[in-house]
């Protein structure tokens, strides 16, 4: 009863309006308030603060300030073994595999369209069908900064509205399509590997996403909205493996998709398997 009653209020919260609500706090400076903020949700999510490049809690200037810290040098190494493909974040393992018949696995009974997931757009989907996917989610304990799986060069990012679901393992298994229902930012490049797209997914209180070139993604108004990086419109941009790509003001979902025979994913990773930022996902295949 408790379960239903949490995927009932999914629905009838006013998602965008609690999440507003929620980012002006987090973007709040008085001093005792945001302190006090900060020192209960550490308490609460038990953060390890030892790794923080600040480990002082009363020395950030906001919530938010704090939930996208940044960590100290070499608390993340990076997997130097021979065509790595790294962890994007730190969280857990939601799903990874296959893209079957053009559609993402989410959870038992559920799974979602690649071309919803990507802004609708079936040209723009058309290089994944076929193949590998993999999905972390970071809870509130963790480091919310995404980071590169591979080197790439940007060519497209794409800003899809939606609605703001929680993303937590309980909502995956009972809200069908539920990350393609979701706002989200699509970043797609250009990689030794072929085409590579990273997906950072909103979700309830999410207060905002914002990528390393273009800051805070948030359009004056709730509708897709397609940035090209060309020499046309935009100067190409191009991040190393393991560069910060985005973060998450108040945590989500980041999933990585690959065409087909690209990549083949670490046989020891599963569904909830932990993974840290750097670590190895998988090898791309020779």
């Amino acid at each position: 009863m408790k379960q239903r009653l949490f995927i009932l209020s999914q629905y009838l919260l006013p998602h965008h309006l609690l999440s507003r609500l929620i980012g002006l706090l987090a973007e709040c400076r008085i001093v005792w308030l945001k302190d006090l903020l900060i020192k209960k949700f550490a308490q609460q999510y038990q953060v390890d603060m030892s790794q923080a490049q600040v480990e002082d809690l009363s020395a950030y200037a906001h919530f938010n300030d704090f939930f996208t810290r940044a960590l100290k040098e070499g608390a993340r190494p990076l997997d130097s073994s021979p065509g790595a493909v790294l962890s994007p974040a730190d969280g857990a393992i939601s799903q990874l595999g296959k893209i079957e018949q053009g559609r993402v696995f989410q959870a038992k009974g559920h799974s979602y369209s690649v071309i919803e997931l990507l802004g609708g757009d079936s040209e723009r989907a058309a290089p994944f069908m076929g193949g590998d996917f993999a999905t972390v989610y970071l809870s509130p304990k963790d480091y919310h900064r995404v980071h590169m799986p591979l080197a790439g060069t940007l060519r497209e990012m794409v800003y899809v509205p939606g609605r703001l679901f929680s993303v937590n393992q309980t909502t995956a298994e009972n809200v069908p399509e539920l990350f393609a229902r979701n706002e989200r930012v699509v970043c797609l490049f250009d990689t030794e590997r072929g085409p590579m797209a990273v997906v950072l997914v909103g979700a309830m209180i999410v207060a905002s996403i914002e990528t390393v070139w273009a800051g805070m993604v948030t359009p004056p108004k709730r509708q897709l909205k397609t940035f090209k990086y060309d020499e046309a419109a935009r100067a190409p941009i191009h991040l190393e493996k393991g560069a910060e790509l985005g973060r998450f003001k108040l945590g989500s979902t980041a999933i990585v998709l690959f065409a087909p025979e690209q990549v083949q994913w670490a046989t020891e990773l599963a569904a909830n398997s932990p993974v840290q930022m750097g670590q190895l996902l998988g090898n791309t295949q020779q």
